[in-house]
């Protein structure tokens, strides 16, 4: 067992849409500014919100959740960040309380003090009451601090600061300017790559903070265990992961762990590129093909290059947006639909309503790989699902598809969680191991 010592602070909320994300990246900017090394985490399965966060502290933004990472490889992320980082800053997930395992499960998992950002553009001593119920509603956290969100004048600031209950620290207060918003689309913020502005933006962000958002809570010591060397599952391997505007979800964690096991990692563009670099199994992870119909359905080299792959028997992962683009056709809900890779029968139909959102798990060649489900699309096919995920609580979860040498599914995996499991659906397989 070891351990290390970093000051760490949970910024939560006492809901959605209070304004996490921006407040996290201008407070991570503002302490890099101040010449502080910080490193933030995400807390629950969240592709967009670490995309701003990173461009915020400049380090890779890391997922912490105790159903899908789990107790240990969170308790290793928090122990390796503390041993370069000044500041960690994790961002919660909805409010504080909400979800099973919560942010606030997680605060007290790790001995984490909390935040609370509140939006206290419509109200003024009831801010107080909000900050008092979310430090109060379980005698095992600290809400140690409060940070108002979109607020009009120095004297409504004032108001807020004088309603929060003794012993909290008042760590300022931020605007509702439009030169800090983060413009938002159907599954939640433009990716960042998007954000022209985006860096302007979070400096924006960080300079409506005053000198109270420099304060830095007391250390928390982070403990874990020495860990042993991880197999080369993957040695010799060369895995094409798509990354572009179109396929852009891909948990940092997942490419280490393909390159932990042994993998050489290469990223292609199926919009951009006319060719697949030299490899022996494809990613095709989620995004938005629904809003690169044209790019992607007129790149014929690139969809003969994913065929030709395909043909030969080579392994193919397609999570969500990517499983999409094995369709015969993608339809983006407005009219306009696309012929796709045809590697999978079937349709895929933009909706106007979220279709599925939960924790996920799927058992698979031995290992339980957990992960996450967030889509807006149904799916029509023919194919016969090969097994099925299963929700929390039982609940029944999405379809998993095999097709020759691809697996498919609206399930976006988390690698480490089963490792064995992850590095199979890579591995080329014998004839007489695939179906379909």
């Amino acid at each position: 067992m070891t351990t290390a010592s970093c000051r760490a602070l949970l910024v939560s909320a006492p809901a959605s849409g209070q304004g996490k994300t921006t407040v996290t990246a201008a407070l991570a900017r503002r302490h890099v500014q101040a010449g502080r090394r910080v490193r933030v985490f995400k807390c629950g399965p969240d592709f967009l919100d670490p995309m701003i966060l990173e461009r915020a502290c400049g380090a890779p933004v890391y997922q912490l959740d105790l159903f899908m990472v789990g107790e240990a490889q969170c308790r290793r992320l928090l122990h390796e960040a503390a041993r370069e980082a000044d500041l960690i800053l994790v961002e919660g997930v909805m409010g504080l309380f909400d979800g099973d395992p919560s942010a606030a499960d997680l605060a007290v998992r790790f001995g984490l003090p909390v935040l609370a950002v509140i939006d206290g553009s419509a109200m003024a001593q009831t801010f107080g009451a909000l900050a008092h119920g979310l430090a109060t509603y379980r005698d095992d956290i600290r809400v140690v601090a409060a940070l108002a969100n979109r607020v009009g004048s120095e004297r409504h600031a004032a108001m807020l600061r004088e309603s929060l209950p003794p012993g909290m620290r008042w760590l300022g207060s931020m605007p509702p300017s439009p030169d800090v918003a983060l413009p938002e689309r159907h599954l939640g913020l433009v990716q960042a790559g998007e954000v022209g502005d985006i860096d302007c933006r979070i400096d924006a962000a960080a300079a409506c903070l005053g000198d109270d958002a420099l304060w830095l809570p007391k250390p928390v010591a982070f403990a874990t265990e020495v860990t042993a060397s991880v197999p080369p599952l993957l040695a010799g391997l060369r895995i094409a992961i798509a990354r572009d505007a179109a396929f852009a979800f891909i948990y940092p964690a997942n490419v280490a762990c393909l390159e932990e096991m042994g993998a050489q990692v290469l990223f292609f563009s199926p919009m951009a590129d006319q060719s697949l670099p030299e490899c022996d199994a494809l990613w095709l992870p989620g995004g938005y093909p629904e809003l690169h119909l044209a790019e992607l359905s007129q790149n014929h080299s690139m969809i003969a290059a994913i065929r030709a792959h395909h043909r030969a028997g080579k392994p193919i992962l397609a999570e969500c947006g990517g499983m999409l683009y094995c369709l015969d056709e993608l339809d983006d809900g407005k009219g306009h639909s696309a012929p796709m890779l045809k590697l999978m029968p079937g349709k895929g139909i933009m909706q106007g309503r979220l279709a599925a959102l939960g924790l996920q798990s799927v058992e698979l060649n031995g290992g339980i790989l957990r992960g996450h489900t967030f889509h807006y699309s149904r799916l029509e096919t023919t194919v016969r699902r090969y097994c099925g995920a299963q929700g929390t609580k039982g609940a029944e979860g999405e379809a998993i598809y095999h097709c020759g040498s691809l697996w498919a599914s609206y399930v976006h995996l988390y690698f480490q969680s089963a490792m064995s499991a992850a590095a199979s659906i890579f591995r080329p397989r014998t004839a007489d191991a695939t179906g379909s």
